[in-house]
């Protein structure tokens, strides 16, 4: 998981992207706010923004599932800067969109899988990956005091054994504050 400097370093790498950068400054966001997976964001639609309510719907998720989640607040306005700053005027409901051959298409999950590696790469963490984003999602809930279920539920696991997974526990900060074993001397 990234430490809470290296995601705010990681936002500014976005930022500053060479090409598209309001682009991948909002896939980041989605990624490091809301934990999603990079298939999820490239089959975000735009009808699947709801400014009122301050949520998205998930459609293309890993479980085949439609899912609500909360959008929040610094989230919603990289993707409303994107979309009224950056994305081409096409007809294609998708959110996301990548210059092929002169042409506007649809991103696909390598796409923003790139974005993601590329902005890690930029702030000196070659080995991260979108996935990494996940983590620092659900390790950060846990820091937070969330109970595995809350994470799972953030991270739409239907098990909480995928969720123990995500969510490493930070083993010396646990030492440092166990208590002794019943009858023994320490």
């Amino acid at each position: 998981a990234l430490k809470a400097e290296e995601a705010d370093q990681l936002l500014n790498a976005a930022a500053l992207a060479r090409k598209m950068p309001k682009r991948a400054y909002a896939i980041v966001r989605l990624a490091l706010d809301l934990g999603l997976r990079s298939g999820e964001i490239a089959h975000l639609n735009l009808n699947d923004i709801d400014w009122q309510a301050g949520t998205l719907m998930l459609r293309g998720t890993k479980t085949f599932r439609q899912d609500v989640v909360p959008l929040p607040a610094e989230t919603g306005k990289a993707l409303a800067d994107y979309l009224q700053h950056e994305r081409p005027a096409i007809r294609h409901p998708v959110v996301f969109v990548r210059q092929v051959a002169g042409r506007s298409l649809p991103i696909t999950s390598w796409a923003i899988q790139k974005v993601i590696k590329r902005s890690c790469h930029r702030i000196g963490l070659p080995d991260a990956s979108s996935h990494d984003l996940r983590h620092t999602v659900a390790c950060r809930l846990v820091e937070r005091g969330c109970s595995l279920k809350e994470v799972a539920d953030v991270l739409r696991h239907r098990s909480l054994n995928s969720t123990l997974i995500y969510a490493k526990l930070d083993t010396p900060k646990l030492a440092a504050v166990a208590l002794p074993w019943p009858g023994s001397k320490a």
